[in-house]
């Protein structure tokens, strides 16, 4: 495997701090040096391969279970979350020994591996997507590779642009997908899906190299794979802890928002279905300018800490949008702050990034990664069970076929208390917010100072401790080798007091 400079671990902190490892300027795409754009490509492609099954699949959703369709849904997304949230740590300390590009290959072929079932047994393809929670998380492991590659002045630009590929994935795809549905069938969607999914896997393993300098196989213990056991090393950090905290809180609304936002759009404020694609086209496109050049111009302003405050600023404003506004100019409003919010999850990963080892990446990025997938399976259930407790319920009023020309606009119908709160889920998730910004505040800003501190301070007490073992040891020695010289001394004494008392005996005689 080729090595280049910026990747190896043994290097001196003399030699790292002028050595230029991987910075995003310097950086090629080739088949043997391992960069920020391979990640770029495997993330890009496994969610727009996701992103043309948007609307199919909600139909397929709707025809196979009619009224439970909310509630299947739920418990879908629900199983998947809960799952990814036990199997990230485990990924995470595998990708750590065994290296990156294994489980890239295996995140990501095992999660879209339900993309061609759609079309034999919907059934089948629900039940596997709730499956393929335990290898959701491609995020997790890609970031642990950025960070692999990448030194802490260019991380959080590199985080940026992988989030905003994400972003990107989404601009195009759902339109695709539509528009392939209703022309030509969601089969043609299914299979170009599919045809992607294995592009992406195919670039994996011909294309990506091993980011990790030289993985190998070393011990591996259960608690490192341990979800509750990670969330207990918490503890040991509190810096650490208060980030996890803000992550929580910060993605708990996000969550249950993704999971909702295009019914609350079409049928609460009157969106058409052309007008909801492009609304997630528009805010797709402004997530990735906030995401690359954005968040660059924060982080080089006012720095990570205040970067994440404004992001928490921006989400708790158009969560308040959506849970008051019943105009379509406030979607359009909220839409833009939701975009600037999306500098949030970089700029927390950026933070953890520079919290942890490079050989705890993939640990740590599990651990916040089991943390998004707990709130994938907590926020959706949240915002459900609380429109079900305002009384905002979705009846479905016609499941047969309709003409094209208004299949978009009569095929269910809400019905709202009109002195009800329009979006109360999204109050809520903005009170959530504002927790999360409470606990942000409570990073201390010189945070990297604080934490070289403690690390120093370990490492001293772990020298300290092993110069006194050291000490004792010789110690110990020495006592030991100068009672074998006074038992030497005594022996030899007791010899010539018994060769004396032979002479005496002899001259006697």
């Amino acid at each position: 495997m080729n090595q280049t400079k910026g990747i190896n671990k043994q290097m001196p902190k003399s030699q790292e701090v002028s050595e230029k490892k991987y910075k995003m300027k310097d950086t090629v795409v080739s088949f043997g040096k391992p960069s920020v754009y391979h990640a770029v490509i495997v993330i890009f492609l496994e969610f727009f391969a996701w992103g043309l099954l948007t609307t199919p699949m909600m139909d397929v959703l709707r025809n196979t279970f009619q009224e439970h369709t909310f509630l299947i849904n739920g418990m879908i997304q629900g199983i998947k979350g809960i799952l990814s949230f036990l199997a990230a740590p485990l990924l995470g300390a595998l990708s750590d020994v065994w290296g990156r590009k294994t489980f890239l290959l295996l995140t990501v072929f095992f999660t879209c591996s339900p993309i061609p079932l759609m079309v034999v047994s919907p059934w089948w393809f629900f039940a596997m997507i709730s499956i393929s929670g335990c290898f959701a998380v491609t995020f997790s492991i890609v970031f642990a590779y950025v960070a692999d590659i990448t030194d802490e002045a260019n991380r959080s630009t590199a985080y940026g642009l992988v989030s905003a590929t994400f972003a990107a994935s989404l601009v195009t795809s759902p339109a695709i997908g539509q528009y392939l549905s209703d022309t030509y069938g969601y089969g043609v969607v299914v299979m170009l899906a599919t045809s992607i999914a294995a592009l992406d896997v195919c670039f994996i393993l011909v294309a990506v190299p091993e980011s990790l300098p030289s993985p190998k196989v070393g011990p591996f213990t259960w608690d490192q794979a341990d979800p509750f056991g990670a969330l207990k090393r918490l503890g040991d950090n509190n810096i650490l802890l208060l980030l996890c905290l803000t992550v929580f809180l910060s993605y708990l609304p996000e969550a249950g928002q993704y999971s909702c936002i295009f019914v609350y759009l079409r049928h609460v404020i009157g969106f058409s279905n052309d007008e909801v694609t492009a609304y997630i086209a528009v805010v797709g496109v402004l997530s990735i300018v906030a995401q690359t050049a954005v968040l660059t111009m924060l982080f080089q302003a006012v720095g990570n800490r205040n970067t994440i405050l404004i992001g928490l600023t921006a989400q708790i404003s158009q969560l308040a949008c959506f849970a008051f506004g019943k105009m379509e100019w406030v979607m359009w409003l909220a839409g833009l702050l939701a975009a600037l919010s999306s500098i949030n999850y970089p700029s927390l990963n950026a933070l953890v990034s520079k919290l942890s080892n490079r050989d705890e990446q993939g640990v740590v990025q599990g651990m916040v990664t089991g943390i998004r997938g707990l709130c994938n399976g907590l926020g959706p259930a949240l915002f459900g069970l609380t429109f079900h407790v305002f009384n905002v319920e979705i009846e479905m009023v016609s499941l047969h076929p309709v003409s094209q020309s208004t299949s978009s606009n009569t095929s269910s119908a809400l019905h709202v208390n009109e002195n009800a709160l329009p979006g109360p889920p999204f109050l809520f998730g903005a009170f959530a917010a504002m927790l999360a910004m409470l606990i942000a505040f409570l990073i201390p800003k010189n945070f990297q100072a604080i934490h070289r501190g403690a690390k120093d301070r370990k490492r001293d007490s772990q020298s300290t401790v092993k110069t006194n073992s050291h000490y004792s040891s010789q110690l110990t020695s020495r006592n030991a080798s100068h009672k074998l010289s006074q038992n030497k001394a005594s022996d030899s004494e007791e010899q010539i007091c018994m060769l004396a008392t032979d002479d005496d005996d002899d001259n006697m005689l």
